[in-house]
């Protein structure tokens, strides 16, 4: 039994060959929406502290995901896409229009990470490969999980105000802290521009009968979770569990349903 009722409505979710995303997708479905599955192979994750199963879901396509969706009666297609390419957004809409129907939820989870330092560091605490920040870190987490984001958000809005729809929904993923995230920079300062542009688009757009929230997962994993990952997760005073994909698409979900028409411009902090 579906937990939601979006029958009628379509989505687009970036970064969905893996991970949350992935899930995301199964589950937007599951509740009736059409989908566009949105990737970027990626295979150059690096260190010994990577588990081969993250290495292998960033470097997959999307076909697996595709083929479970149709499987249960669904609709979703699957397009290969580089939200770092200024074109991708307008691209990705024309895609999703003329396959599946206008685009009324939008869920911003696609990244570019990496690993990267201010110190003169080479190896993390897990043993993943850091790289000093630098123009091209800079831009590799900016192109996607910043501008890439905002682009998205831009096209959305866009296409939605031309057709006079009055029903959309806006959810980006964030990570990271607004005071900092050592270890991994540049990721966490493009995930909080990311933040501030889903909290512009909440107060902009809400006219339009948008509603804009970025959900901030726990610790959830996608893969990359380690038996040392989870007892540091046992002692921290900050993080409280490891969540599953699944568990973090399900509050996806519910942000993109009408239960939720009343929420927008929050940042749902899960623990």
């Amino acid at each position: 039994m579906a937990l939601f009722d979006l029958t009628n409505h379509v989505a687009i979710v970036t970064g969905a060959n893996h991970g949350i995303g992935a899930a995301t997708a199964r589950v937007l479905s599951e509740c009736g929406a059409r989908v566009l599955v949105t990737y970027l192979r990626l295979d150059d994750v690096d260190g010994p502290g990577m588990p081969e199963a993250y290495s292998q879901g960033r470097s997959s396509d999307a076909e697996e995901i595709v083929a479970h969706i149709r499987a249960g009666g669904g609709l979703a297609t699957a397009v290969e896409a580089d939200l770092a390419d200024p074109d991708t957004p307008r691209r990705l809409f024309d895609v999703a229009e003329a396959e599946l129907g206008p685009v009324d939820i939008l869920v911003n989870n696609a990244s570019g990470w990496l690993a990267d330092t201010f110190t003169a560091r080479t190896r993390d605490g897990y043993g993943r490969l850091l790289l000093q920040v630098s123009a091209e870190t800079f831009e590799r987490q900016f192109s996607v999980d910043a501008r890439g984001g905002a682009a998205m958000i831009a096209e959305f809005a866009r296409r939605h105000a031309e057709r006079g729809a009055t029903w959309g929904r806006i959810i980006s993923l964030a990570s990271g802290s607004p005071e900092g995230f050592p270890g991994e920079v540049s990721y966490g300062a493009a995930k909080a521009a990311l933040e501030n542009f889903t909290m512009s688009a909440a107060f902009e757009l809400a006219r339009l009968g948008i509603t804009a929230n970025v959900v901030h997962p726990p610790v959830t994993d996608t893969g990359w979770v380690t038996e040392e990952v989870r007892r540091f997760v046992r002692e921290s005073t900050d993080h409280f569990n490891v969540a599953g994909p699944e568990e973090v698409a399900n509050v996806i979900a519910y942000l993109a349903s009408d239960d939720a028409r009343l929420i927008t411009g929050n940042v749902v902090r899960l623990r």
